[in-house]
């Protein structure tokens, strides 16, 4: 049996080289102001190719319970779905790195207070080649839409997302403050919806 890599850390902290924040893009389309994006490893060659993993996934399997926490942070589910078109998800340079994907599946959480929301989108590609590609346009170019359901106050100019290329696979999460009132902490918010990329490790021991 394969040894399981945790994946989830605290990945988004305002350092040189570490933060980014991009202006333009598609009008009025939210991007996060600090964004983390990482290659798939060869911890992930098992699931290199669609070809060696073809069973699709389901919204049981990625999302098998009603909320995710990380610290005093919890955040509850407030819809999933499965997407067969890619670029309904994505837009900019992303949608011609979603080429040859066949689902997307996405979920909206909220935290109790209504304080902060996020998104989870996992993207089922040919091959780990088009998993980087598709990182490396969330950063450059493009990003995902917000999710059915996202509230209009979803401040993207101060939200955090991460994007991993995990074998054929690309996870993204994105967490926001909702309206400009106060100061949020999203570090354990993300490190929650980030936690969800980890139900892919049960791929690797198939």
């Amino acid at each position: 049996m394969r040894k399981w890599i945790a994946v989830v850390a605290v990945p988004l902290v305002v350092a040189a080289g570490a933060a980014f924040l991009w202006l333009g893009g598609e009008k009025d389309a939210p991007r996060p102001a600090f964004f983390q994006g990482e290659p798939t490893t060869a911890h992930y060659a098992p699931i290199a190719t669609r070809a060696a993993d073809p069973d699709p996934l389901t919204a049981a399997e990625m999302f098998p319970t009603g909320s995710v926490t990380a610290g005093e942070s919890t955040l509850a589910s407030k819809g999933t779905e499965t997407l067969t078109d890619c670029a309904t998800a994505v837009w900019g340079s992303a949608e011609a790195a979603v080429a040859g994907c066949t689902q997307v599946l996405r979920a909206h959480y909220a935290t109790p207070d209504g304080r902060v929301s996020g998104q989870f989108l996992i993207f089922n590609l040919a091959d780990a080649a088009a998993a980087d590609g598709l990182v490396a346009a969330l950063k450059d170019g493009g990003f995902v839409r917000p999710a059915p359901g996202t509230p209009a106050g979803f401040d993207g100019s101060r939200s955090w997302a991460q994007a991993r290329a995990l074998g054929h696979y690309v996870t993204v999460s994105w967490v926001a403050p909702v309206g400009g009132a106060g100061q949020v902490d999203l570090t354990y918010p993300q490190v929650a919806m980030d936690s969800l990329s980890l139900v892919i490790q049960r791929r690797l021991v198939r």
